[in-house]
């Protein structure tokens, strides 16, 4: 009887693709950065968050949290990357709607997950409110205000997403290095959009402003609904989608709408720095 041979677990592990791929995450956006202020829609939007990122870093306490928050995130970036990643990545050639079909999976796995840790965790009297708490300071953020987080939060947010694309990997077989690259900077870059601070509410900006907008609304309180980062679909599916009155048992009156441009406001008239108690 002949035996196949025994394969190598080490054959597996492409970490090499894995290392590509990381270094396309971190270089892509940071140069499509510089053509997309060449849109003066987006132009606009880079200088409106860099002037509020400015005053924000007045404050003595902002960049040492955003420092912490930098380095566990990188790190965390690094356990995704050579300890998860390289065992469900490959560089054979995948068909164009394959690709598109694993981004939609991961991407909205990896949303549902986010809801649930947000939403149970993160609020609703859950056990890891006092962390998250540090990120609600920031009652109308800009988009550097996406890391103002605490290092437990950073490490879940990123760990979360590396434990997704481990497990639809196995189930769903290896993710092409593009499906990956794509997935990644999706993931991060809707993440600061949505602390952006845009007001573009036209063709073709319009959902743009829109999810930045929704944002901003769970911000300016922290009852506020909105728990998905990726889409709002699991927030319209499990009732707390909040336009700013609200959801749930934290529905307000229509007149009682305190979104992000309100806080903005009185801000603005009190002199608040945006430190405020976040349990408001």
């Amino acid at each position: 009887m002949d035996f196949l041979p025994m394969q190598n677990p080490t054959d597996s592990y492409q970490w090499l693709a894995a290392f590509y791929v990381m270094i396309a995450v971190l270089a892509i956006p940071f140069a499509a950065s510089f053509v997309l202020k060449l849109v003066p829609a987006f132009g606009k939007v880079s200088r409106t968050n860099k002037e509020a990122a400015a005053q924000q870093v007045k404050k003595s306490y902002y960049n040492p949290i955003q420092n912490r928050s930098k380095r566990w995130g990188f790190t965390a970036l690094l356990i995704n990357f050579y300890v998860i990643t390289p065992w469900v990545i490959t560089t054979e050639s995948q068909a164009w709607w394959e690709i598109l079909l694993d981004v939609f999976v991961i991407l909205m796995v990896y949303d549902f997950f986010y809801y649930l840790v947000h939403r149970f965790l993160f609020h609703d009297g859950g056990p890891l409110v006092w962390v998250h708490a540090v990120h609600h300071q920031q009652r109308n953020p800009c988009r550097q205000d996406s890391n103002y987080l605490h290092p437990i939060e950073t490490c879940a947010g990123v760990l979360l997403y590396g434990a997704t694309i481990g497990l639809t990997g196995l189930i769903m077989g290896d993710f092409s290095v593009i499906t990956i690259a794509i997935t990644c900077i999706a993931f991060s870059e809707i993440n600061l959009h949505n602390h952006d601070r845009m007001q573009e509410d036209r063709f073709p900006f319009k959902y743009l402003n829109y999810m930045s907008y929704m944002h901003h609304v769970h911000h300016a309180r922290f009852t506020g609904g909105n728990f998905a980062t990726i889409s709002l679909f699991y927030d319209w599916l499990f009732g707390t989608y909040d336009t700013g009155n609200g959801w749930g048992p934290h529905l307000r009156p229509e007149g009682d709408q305190r979104d992000a441009r309100i806080v903005k406001a009185q801000e603005e008239e009190t002199g608040a720095d945006g430190s405020a108690n976040a349990s408001a």
